[in-house]
């Protein structure tokens, strides 16, 4: 069993196995958070991509998770049709042959996997947004004190309850903000946003 695991010709598809299964036990674990979608900007190319993506059931659930669902087929498909070109003649196919074969067919049942566990648990769905809606929202120093040409951390909150850490200075020369105070962000650029503050930091409050 583990000789034909580790032969050569099934080498790809076993280390597809093991990644997956390094992949779920470090998500078990939560040491690593999931990696959202991807963003697609290419203007000509925007409608075939995200068609291309949402066949394969990219942007249903996590990153890591259809990653993981990806390996998986891709290792289980590799690794049968290696025994079936086997029985069928005498020998197993070219990797070469074999690995994108393997791939190609793994996609499609990614995909309706993806959906299917979408469907069942709703609250995977990938929640990945564009950096610019953010811009209106309001966000809090967490660490240090913004000043022009001296950003500090903040977290923001989006519409989806994920929160973002950003890097944030003011937009106007005569203002910084101090940690724990709060400013509506008005812009970005780059990685970089800019806003006003609330206004009430400094205001008395009653306990």
């Amino acid at each position: 069993m583990f000789d034909q695991l580790l032969a050569s010709e099934n080498v790809v598809f076993s280390a597809a196995l093991l990644l997956m299964l390094l992949i779920g036990a470090v998500q078990a674990t939560g040491l690593f958070g999931d990696i959202d979608g991807m963003d697609i900007d290419a203007d000509g190319d925007a409608g075939v991509a995200d068609a291309l993506l949402a066949w394969a059931g990219i942007g249903r659930v996590p990153f890591l998770m259809w990653l993981v669902l990806f390996l998986a087929l891709f290792g289980a498909l590799g690794l049968g049709l290696q025994q079936l070109v086997t029985g069928l003649t005498g020998g197993p196919g070219s990797n070469l042959l074999m690995v994108p074969l393997a791939a190609v067919a793994a996609l499609p049942p990614t995909g309706v996997a993806a959906r299917l566990v979408g469907r069942i648990f709703p609250s995977l769905e990938t929640t990945a947004i564009d950096r610019d809606e953010l811009i209106g929202l309001y966000a809090e120093i967490s660490i240090g004190t913004a000043r022009e040409g001296h950003p500090a951390r903040a977290t923001v909150t989006d519409h989806h309850g994920q929160m973002h850490q950003i890097m944030v200075e003011p937009d106007s020369p005569d203002q910084s903000f101090q940690t724990g105070e709060k400013l509506l962000l008005v812009k970005r650029e780059g990685e970089l946003f800019k806003g006003y503050s609330k206004g009430d930091f400094y205001l008395p409050r009653l306990d």
